[in-house]
């Protein structure tokens, strides 16, 4: 059998090497699918949250307002706002769920907030009243050049990366939209809701 040369070791121990790490990945990832799925929780009976370190690929969310149980709730990734809805009990009498975006992907962190009907009832839906918030889910590029410090432009912008992120569950979002700092967000959040 032929002599190997100090270069040929160099790349067969590096092909090796990038072989276990490859096969390390899948394995952890393969586990962690597993370990998610058991790390799932909601709240227990005294209001407390149990968090694990083997959640890999969750997030925790914040439900409130006109769900049956609000509270803070452990979600699979990929997970939708209407499953977070769902796992606080589901929608109240009084929500008004066509005020939010349902089918939104939910983010680590992020608060749901289910509206409530006013006192305007079904004509409240149809559209945002000038005072009221104006839903980050429906609005058109029109509708958020009336907010101050939204012109044409971060509106178009805003309106784009709803559509290619599959809509915006939470007003935070937006500062992921370039043009969007962290002064505008909050001068913006009185007028928004997702």
């Amino acid at each position: 059998m032929p002599e190997l040369s100090r270069s040929q070791l160099l790349v067969y121990g590096a092909v090796a090497v990038a072989l276990l790490l490859v096969g390390a990945r899948a394995l952890r990832s393969e586990g962690g699918g597993e370990a998610a799925a058991a790390a799932t929780s909601a709240p227990s009976a005294g209001g407390g949250f149990s968090l694990s370190s083997t959640g890999g690929g969750d997030v925790v969310v914040d439900v409130a307002g006109a769900v049956r149980q609000p509270g803070v709730y452990r979600m699979p990734a990929g997970a939708r706002v209407v499953d977070a809805i769902e796992r606080a009990g589901g929608a109240a009498g009084n929500a008004m769920l066509e005020g939010i975006n349902r089918a939104a992907r939910l983010a680590d962190g992020q608060q749901v907030v289910v509206p409530e009907r006013g006192s305007a009832g079904a004509a409240g839906t149809a559209a945002a009243s000038e005072d009221g918030p104006i839903s980050l889910g429906s609005a058109g590029v029109e509708q958020l050049e009336e907010i101050d410090g939204i012109g044409p432009v971060t509106a178009g912008k805003i309106v784009e990366y709803r559509d290619q992120h599959g809509g915006l569950a939470s007003v935070d979002q937006l500062d992921q939209v370039s043009g969007i700092g962290p002064a505008t967000m909050e001068s913006l959040r009185a007028r928004l809701q997702p």
